[in-house]
């Protein structure tokens, strides 16, 4: 039997929710009456839009029939890690779009532009009354780590999207830098799906030490990939001059890359602090 809970709906969660379908409704409604385009950039800031609209409003729907409690997931894992994602989505989208789609006499362009970085506030906003504050029993993608986890893998995929078969097919330590990437996004996307799953108990180890060995092990990976991709992609590999009369450049595709890989490098070592202190440190206390 359906219970509808009107609590949900007026809590501060809740209200945060609701302007976040309001802004990103309005948000997508603006940019498609504008008309449509098939560059790529235009593609993914439509999808996010429309993407964190559905979710949310999903999540809505479930909490508000109750049904949410009935899943066989863990809710408060998914919530938060989905906010965290759209939070990430919605970030990159509010940069993207301006970048590429607005100008001083665009303004539904910018009406769009403006509401996707009052959307972005909302999901942050809504990450920190999800996230798990200190000494509360929580589901891991709750705390700084689960959070991280879905950090790493949102970078991963901005990286996937900015390689080229054709650049790193050529030498093989670009090639091993795609495995890195590769391999730690496979990892972390088993953790945050085994999460919400609930199936942490089918991993041989103790998750906990499973995580920090993985992690180590991810830094150290990302460290060569760190120092091996620049010094392939750039060595006697300037800008070409074409690059600055056109909207999207192989060679800044590179430069992304090795900034995300800092990035991601930055996230893991992190990451890999907090997973020594939980292990090491509050689990003996």
């Amino acid at each position: 039997m359906v219970t509808l809970d009107f609590r949900t709906l007026t809590v501060p969660v809740g209200i945060v929710r609701i302007l976040e379908v309001i802004f990103t409704c309005i948000s997508f409604s603006l940019v498609a009456s504008v008309g449509h385009s098939t560059f790529s950039f235009w593609t993914w800031c439509m999808f996010t839009w429309c993407f964190c609209f559905c979710v949310t409003v999903l999540i809505i729907f479930l909490e508000f029939t109750s049904l949410s409690a009935k899943l066989p997931i863990s809710w408060d894992d998914f919530t938060t890690s989905f906010a965290m994602l759209a939070t990430l989505m919605v970030l990159a989208t509010s940069i993207i779009y301006p970048i590429f789609f607005t100008c001083s006499s665009c303004g539904k362009q910018i009406g769009a532009t403006v509401l996707s970085c009052l959307t972005f506030i909302l999901y942050t906003v809504e990450v920190g009354l999800t996230r798990a504050k200190p000494g509360e029993i929580s589901g891991f993608l709750s705390t700084v780590p689960g959070l991280l986890k879905v950090l790493e893998a949102f970078v991963a995929c901005i990286i996937f999207i900015c390689l080229d078969y054709n650049q790193f097919s050529k030498y093989p330590g670009l090639q091993w830098c795609v495995a890195v990437y590769c391999i730690c996004f496979i990892f972390a996307i088993l953790v945050i799906v085994f999460t919400i799953c609930r199936l942490l108990s089918l991993f041989p180890a103790p998750f906990d030490k499973v995580l920090t060995g993985c992690n180590v092990l991810a830094v150290l990976m990302y460290i060569t990939a760190a120092v091996v991709w620049p010094v392939y992609s750039f060595k006697n590999n300037s800008r070409p001059s074409y690059c600055s009369n056109v909207i999207s450049c192989p060679w800044d595709n590179l430069v992304v890359i090795a900034f995300m890989t800092c990035f991601n490098l930055a996230a893991y070592i992190v990451d890999t602090v907090y997973s020594f202190r939980l292990v090491f440190f509050i689990s003996r206390t």
